[in-house]
């Protein structure tokens, strides 16, 4: 019989196109999400052996529940936001945290063979070094990417006191088809190419200057899957981006022009908690677990303006 994979956050952007990959390789999927953001939508085009349990991170006894013949844990479920990490952090500490350590403790407990964590780039933080590597040391800007470290941490004791597997894989900039743009915390590519295609001024915080490792979400779910079997890659923590940067207005530039409309930007002051410069040194990943960005920037903008003119 196939194992039998969690994917909490499974509802959401990231997590459902985890739960695709291991649905494709033939393997069942049970899916643990609040629908705090995650959307049934994404779910519907999940096929074969897939269950779906609707609970809170913070429900210590529907996490144990959650993982009943489990294999490996894909650990997505967050407050994934760093504005709303600043407006709200008590919360943001409870889910980000408390909720971490809720899954490892039940999967340390019923045996869990391996836990593959969502971390972040944002634990970098403002730094010269470019690209950032793991040794870096870490310079949180906002509560988000502290919760962010405080998991790496967990994650590394409990394969250090526990022998539980753990890997952490820091993601830079994901972007694809099923991302929110409608929300106030929305990432900047789906709420930018949303403007554009609607024909309303897309609006930039900062002067666009800025840049970001933008890495297509297909190809971290390919991470995820091999973080999940790479003797190689417990208790590490690992970069995975596409090894390149973009600036905000050429991104924009990029839309524009697959979409083939007029490009005229409002700028407005920077955000708090916003870097300035990010992009990965993903030399860990083609190491330890054999990784390559399979789709490049431009290939998945245009899947994901796709996906949104299709949506209306």
């Amino acid at each position: 019989m196939s194992r039998r994979s969690l994917v909490t956050g499974g509802a959401g952007f990231i997590g459902s196109h985890i739960a695709q990959a291991l649905l494709e390789r033939g393997e069942r999927v049970r899916i643990f999400d609040n629908l705090s953001t995650g959307r049934t939508s994404n779910l519907d085009a999940l096929r074969g052996d897939v269950d779906v349990v609707r609970a809170d991170l913070r429900d210590m006894e529907a996490v144990r529940d959650a993982m009943n013949d489990v294999d490996v844990v894909f650990h997505q479920a967050a407050m994934a936001s760093v504005p709303e990490s600043l407006a709200d952090p008590v919360t943001t500490l409870d889910v980000n945290v408390g909720g971490t350590q809720n899954v490892l403790l039940a999967a340390r407990d019923h045996g869990v063979r391996r836990v593959v964590f969502a971390s972040s780039c944002a634990l970098y933080g403002e730094r010269p070094e470019l690209p950032s590597y793991e040794a870096l040391l870490p310079h949180p800007l906002s509560p988000y990417a502290v919760h962010k470290l405080a998991g790496e941490g967990l994650c590394g004791v409990f394969t250090r006191a526990f022998g539980l597997e753990t890997v952490a894989l820091r993601y830079f900039n994901v972007f694809g088809p099923r991302q929110d743009p409608a929300s106030d915390y929305a990432a900047a590519i789906p709420k930018l190419t949303m403007a554009l295609a609607r024909g309303a001024t897309p609006v930039v915080f900062g002067d666009g200057e800025q840049t970001r490792d933008f890495v297509y979400v297909e190809n971290v779910a390919r991470a995820n899957l091999l973080a999940a079997d790479a003797a190689a890659a417990v208790g590490q923590v690992i970069n995975i981006g596409s090894g390149e940067s973009i600036s905000i207005n050429e991104m924009l530039r990029v839309a524009a022009d697959l979409l083939g409309v007029p490009l005229h930007p409002e700028y407005r002051d920077a955000r708090a908690g916003d870097v300035r410069h990010s992009r990965a040194d993903i030399s860990r990943a083609k190491v330890l677990l054999g990784y390559e960005p399979s789709v490049g920037f431009r290939e998945g903008l245009t899947r994901t303006i796709e996906s949104i003119v299709a949506k209306g």
